[in-house]
């Protein structure tokens, strides 16, 4: 269809005028009857040979993915893949153990044992598992808190640094093994909506910090500078210190030697990105980097001769499952779950960019499970914790892999790498590594550029990842991001407190209703006030409702009552003392007495205690119009409406106070004799208001209506027959002076409603 000719299509709706109780019973509403927790759990408890299948698969991914997998078309897809990103992984799992503070052999099993599980458990076909820079950092920080580099002992003490790295080792193996413990039960208990909590904006400004973090940490490393290791809040200008301090110390080699790794990785990575769309496989720039500075190294004993910084060991073969050093763990428990909830963050955010590409679903609950295992099976083989790193699943998503095939893959070429090729990489320069681990930095880096488009967005939303990338290189990554996740919700609660609230016009001739500051050709019916509030209501925003209702209709109810309450008790002095009188309909009228002289707005007195006095509008016997000038001297607020209208189309929820507040709300306004009516309310909020008593016997359902023009075509028609008009009668001596015949009443959708057919047929017999 041509959306573009929707505006001359048309439609005509003729039904009866619906408030909640008429629907209800012309429709027989339903009553829900909640299942007891009993009956949930016997349900959730049966079992059944396809049950018992469903729950393997979604314990086992891979029992629904493998017999799907189409070998001819994919195998050769996986198996280049799985190469290239094997390949990545093994000189991203050396770089990123920089990060972790341990021996960089141990990125290898980082980058090996995590793989083999998720291979299983995870819900994501293109999903590369192993070291993330922004993790592998905050793994570093808890590492040297527990064992710092000022333990490190000059290079002819062998012995007490080898005892040093054991005890970093074991540490990062206990630290991964309670990630894995936390990420798995959060799993289990299905909190997998956790990540909801860490929005887009509060992740990207995360790792934009992290990312600064990194940079840092590998100046050291670049420099090839030993400088002393900072936690906590400020360490980052601490760190920067140290730096400027000690960089007469600089290996001009090692210097040289990472800065020349750094630009050619920049400029062929730039050249990929380009040329993306003519290069089947990206040049794998990290590969020939590695393998030229290991080369040159070695060749010109680099060591020996200018004292630089090398890899020097790299252990072949795996080394004995180690047992967690459970005594630690109530010490690092805060930083377990920061860091358990980051890795996962990142791992599931990127999943669910390539299955929403791919069109298959990422089961976050599952990921949880699949991303806890995987630590926890990594742990126990003295692996730091694992997430994944967004170049390195690019690679493998881009280099043709279609499922955890190419994971698989790129584990064995790990494998291959920890069991006969690690120690030829063992004379390469640490600054080569870091330079690398820099190079991969620069999409984190080029976040700041989603500032700007934020700020056009979502204000809010800009603030939020400014706010929190300043908190994380301020007071470091685990409280800069439990900082920026309150600021955020924080944020939330300010735009649920101070939402729009506004008047609504119709569009003439239609049952359309809009603001009536942002569209010019509305009109507003006569008498009445259409109130919209566009959020929940509940007690931190409900004087803001209040005050919207106070703004929109000119005048503040309880002062309008107080006022008349005030005047009402001065006219019954003036008519006990003869200076007025009253007709036979109750209508006063004055004896010489003028109303000069009005007391100021500020002389208020407490409607309650109004009253207490005994003087109710309701007891008094004559009538007033209260917007005609008075013959006492108060000075009594114009009511201009008779009815006004709540527009609850936007209302999400509501908590206690709320509705206690409501129901004030409608009283005030009954008290002053304007009607208050509450129009397309969500059936779950009008169950809230029964269970909260907020119908009586002069609030009931039949103020509430289906939508706000049926509010206000009931209003219509029952403020003409108070007016004493009968639209019947003026109907037939229009058309009679226009000299329509009568049958056209009939067939008329405008009267017909407010009518019934039978009642528009009255007017044949005339």
């Amino acid at each position: 269809m041509d959306l573009s000719k929707a505006g001359n299509a048309q439609y005509l709706v003729r039904r009866s005028v619906y408030n909640e109780s008429t629907f209800s019973e012309e429709n027989e509403k339903k009553e829900r009857v909640k299942k007891t927790y009993c009956e949930r759990l016997k349900k959730s408890c049966r079992c059944s040979s396809r049950r018992v299948l469903l729950i393997f698969k979604s314990i086992f991914p891979i029992l629904d993915w493998i017999p799907k997998y189409r070998w001819k078309e994919w195998i050769v897809g996986d198996l280049i893949s799985g190469v290239t990103t094997g390949l990545i992984s093994t000189l991203q799992g050396l770089s990123f153990a920089l990060l972790a503070a341990v021996p960089v052999g141990y990125g290898l099993y980082s980058s090996f044992f995590p793989v083999l599980i998720y291979f299983f458990l995870g819900t994501s076909k293109h999903l590369s598992i192993g070291p993330f820079p922004v993790v592998s950092l905050m793994v570093g920080s808890v590492v040297k808190q527990y064992a710092p580099d000022s333990d490190l002992l000059p290079d002819s003490n062998n012995t007490g640094n080898e005892s040093l790295e054991a005890k970093r080792i074991l540490i990062s193996g206990t630290l991964c093994f309670l990630i894995g413990i936390i990420q798995l039960g959060l799993g289990v208990l299905q909190i997998g909506f956790i990540v909801r909590y860490l929005g887009e904006p509060l992740v990207g400004g995360f790792t934009t910090a992290a990312a600064f973090q990194v940079l840092v940490s590998q100046i050291n490393q670049l420099l090839s500078l030993t400088g002393k290791n900072h936690n906590g809040v400020l360490s980052i200008i601490y760190s920067l210190i140290d730096i400027f301090r000690d960089i007469a110390k600089t290996n001009i080699c090692d210097f040289v030697a990472g800065l020349l790794a750094f630009l050619v990785c920049v400029v062929v990575k730039e050249i990929n990105e380009r040329f993306k769309h003519k290069l089947r496989v990206p040049i794998p720039i990290e590969i020939i980097v590695t393998i030229v500075a290991t080369g040159v190294s070695y060749g010109a004993n680099l060591k020996e001769r200018y004292n630089a910084s090398i890899v020097a060991t790299i252990p072949s073969g795996f080394i004995k499952p180690m047992a967690p050093d459970v005594s630690m763990f109530s010490s690092m428990i805060g930083s377990a779950f920061s860091i358990g909830i980051v890795a996962y963050a990142v791992a599931v955010s990127v999943a669910k960019v390539y299955g929403t590409k791919h069109n298959y679903p990422v089961d976050g609950n599952q990921e949880f499970i699949a991303n806890g295992a995987s630590n926890l099976f990594g742990g126990i083989f003295s692996c730091f914790c694992a997430s994944t790193a967004l170049s390195r699943t690019a690679i493998q998503e881009g280099t043709g892999g279609k499922s955890q095939f190419a994971s698989l893959i790129s584990a064995v070429v790990v494998l291959i790498a920890i069991m006969a090729l690690g120690r030829l990489l063992e004379p390469l320069q640490k600054s080569v590594l870091a330079a690398i681990c820099i190079a991969n930095l620069k999409g984190m880096f080029w976040q700041v550029r989603d500032v700007p488009r934020l700020w056009r967005e979502n204000k809010w939303d800009s603030l939020i990842w400014v706010f929190t990338c300043i908190a994380a290189i301020i007071l470091g990554l685990d409280l800069g991001l439990l900082a920026g996740l309150v600021f955020g919700l924080l944020t939330v609660v300010l735009r649920v407190q101070f939402p729009s609230c506004y008047s609504l016009g119709n569009v003439v001739d239609t049952d359309l209703y809009k603001n009536v500051k942002i569209y010019k050709h509305l009109v507003e019916p006569e008498g009445v006030k259409i109130v919209r509030f566009s959020s929940g209501i509940f007690y931190g925003n409900v004087e803001g409702l209040r005050n919207g209702i106070k703004r929109i209709v000119g005048f503040d109810s309880v002062k309008v009552f107080t006022k008349r309450t005030k005047a009402l008790s001065k006219i019954h002095k003036l008519i006990k003392k003869g200076e007025l009188k009253t007709t036979k309909n109750g209508v006063i009228s004055p004896v010489g007495v003028d109303n000069l002289g009005y007391e100021t707005e500020d002389d208020l007195e407490d409607p309650q205690g109004a009253e207490d006095d005994g003087i109710q509008t309701k007891e008094v016997e004559v009538q007033i119009d209260w917007n005609s000038e008075l013959p006492v001297k108060v000075s009594v607020p114009k009511v201009s409406i008779h009815s006004i209208i709540l527009d609850f189309s936007q209302i999400s929820f509501l908590d206690v106070v709320a509705v206690k507040v409501l129901k004030l709300i409608f009283k005030e306004f009954k008290r002053i004799d304007v009607d208050p009516y509450i129009a397309a309310c969500d059936d779950n909020i009008l169950k809230k208001l029964e269970t909260c008593s907020f119908f009586d016997e002069t609030i009931k359902p039949d103020l509430f209506f289906l939508t706000v023009h049926d509010a206000v075509l009931y209003i219509e028609h029952t403020q003409t027959f108070r007016d004493g008009h009968d639209p019947l009668l003026e109907k037939i001596s229009l058309m009679k002076e226009s000299k329509i015949p009568l049958e056209h009443l009939i067939l008329d959708p405008a009267y017909l409603d407010l009518h019934e057919p039978d009642e528009a047929m009255r007017a044949l017999a005339f």
